[in-house]
């Protein structure tokens, strides 16, 4: 079996396309479970973000599982297979493992380098540990691809050659409110549409960016309070509002960051053209929702700009590709790819190594049960230097084998070398198998150590 990578993003998706791919953590465990039910996925996992939705599976053929996989994806989208498949990206097997690490460092992501993608890896992980559809395979190789990730922040300083999308969002506000003649954020007053995730990130890099007033609006009012009073201690003046008291702020404030994870548009272009010939300056509205939070005919307000995940890629194409900080990042991956692949070359002749140690063991012992038969009277002391004597002997002619077939196999061809070994020393394939049954990981934690 071998991993197969199905998805869409920023890079082969407009943001019309994207949202309706989408899916949101409520539906992530009912796709994979429909993921499961088909005949070629053994495992998945659903990696859904703000600007890519991608399938990981452990699948037992390469065109069947993608079959499987696109007719999930189009079934639940309502997009036609055919539309779908114009935006789809495929990696398969060592592709497939490269890709992943790639993502979990940031180096796929709209803002080389952003952080925020491991985290939403891990948690795709834990949901998909919930669903029930990770097994040995999945679990090690996003466990390998997050310590990846967490090594390129570490050593490369990847997190300089770019910020998360939320910063980027806001220099390219900070640009438009320039052009306008205002000077940039300092000074500003903006209203949040979202307190999850993505709205305590906005509001973050607001304080940082010495707004006057950030005003927070939220589904569940306790949440925005809660973020708006972190504002408050953090020295920044905030307040949190009820949804209906928004379209009264439009025509007071200077910005407007959308960031729910509402599957319509909050904000309408009747709305916001109701306020807009009572306001003195230009209003900046920033949508960094998927599916998106505001109706694209906004932009068409005068008076109005609008900023989605279209515009902010736009601006940040080519940003940081060739700094050496994600040269070096490029690099690193590229070499835990090969020791991640190698090692699994390797494992592939490990059951099959185990199982002729396993072989030779059982020989020995019975063999030596046989002398004990022959010579019952034999000292006890002579007895065991004849048991350690054998054991020497046979572990010193299957080491350099053992080694040796371990090496070739990290080279590629590791099945064939192992079926090589069963085949000279008669082993049983179903022995071999059975050392390797897949262990599933313990529920409950994020992937943790070295596999």
């Amino acid at each position: 079996m071998s991993l197969l990578v199905v998805g869409l993003s920023h890079r082969s998706a407009p943001v019309d396309v994207l949202e309706r791919v989408a899916v949101s953590a409520a539906d992530a465990g009912k796709v994979l479970s429909q993921l499961l039910e088909r005949e070629h996925v053994a495992e998945a996992l659903l990696l859904s973000t703000c600007n890519r939705v991608e399938v990981y599976a452990v699948v037992t053929a390469f065109h069947g599982g993608l079959a499987d996989i696109t007719d999930v994806l189009a079934g639940q989208s309502a997009v036609a297979l055919d539309e779908l498949s114009d935006h789809l990206y495929v990696h398969y097997a060592a592709a497939g493992v490269e890709h992943l690490f790639s993502v979990a460092a940031g180096l796929d992501s709209m803002v080389v380098g952003e952080p925020q993608i491991l985290g939403q890896l891990r948690s795709a992980y834990a949901g998909a540990e919930q669903a029930g559809s990770v097994g040995r395979a999945l679990h090690e190789v996003v466990q390998q691809a997050l310590r990846a990730g967490k090594r390129v922040h570490a050593e490369a300083g990847i997190d300089a050659a770019g910020a998360s999308v939320v910063s980027a969002a806001l220099a390219a506000v900070a640009a438009e409110l320039a052009a306008a003649g205002g000077g940039g954020l300092t000074g500003r007053r903006v209203l949040v549409l979202g307190a999850g995730s993505v709205g305590g990130l906005a509001a973050a890099a607001l304080r940082r960016a010495a707004v006057a007033e950030i005003v927070l609006a939220n589904r569940t009012e306790a949440s925005a309070q809660r973020l708006a009073a972190l504002c408050e201690a953090d020295g920044t003046p905030a307040r949190a509002v009820g949804l209906h008291e928004v379209t009264g702020l439009l025509a007071e404030v200077d910005v407007v960051m959308c960031c729910t994870g509402a599957t319509g548009a909050v904000l309408g272009v009747d709305q916001i053209a109701s306020v807009a010939g009572s306001r003195r300056n230009p209003l900046v509205v920033c949508d960094l929702g998927l599916p998106r939070n505001v109706e694209p005919g906004v932009g068409q307000v005068p008076g109005i700009t609008l900023l989605d995940l279209s515009t902010v890629a736009e601006r940040l194409e080519h940003e940081g590709s060739g700094s050496s900080a994600v040269r070096t990042a490029h690099e690193l991956i590229a070499q835990e790819v090969r020791d991640y692949l190698a090692a699994q070359r390797a494992a592939e002749v490990t059951p099959t190594v185990a199982a002729l140690r396993k072989r030779a063991a059982e020989v020995v012992d019975a063999e030596l049960l046989r002398l004990a038969g022959r010579l019952p009277d034999l000292d006890a002391a002579v007895r065991d230097e004849l048991s350690r004597t054998v054991h020497r002997v046979v572990d010193k002619l299957l080491h350099a084998p053992t080694v040796r077939v371990k090496q070739l196999a990290e080279a590629g061809g590791g099945e064939a070398y192992a079926a090589a070994l069963r085949e000279l020393f008669e082993l049983d394939p179903q022995a071999a198998a059975a050392i390797a049954a897949p262990i599933r990981p313990a529920s409950g934690g994020e992937p943790s150590g070295s596999p």
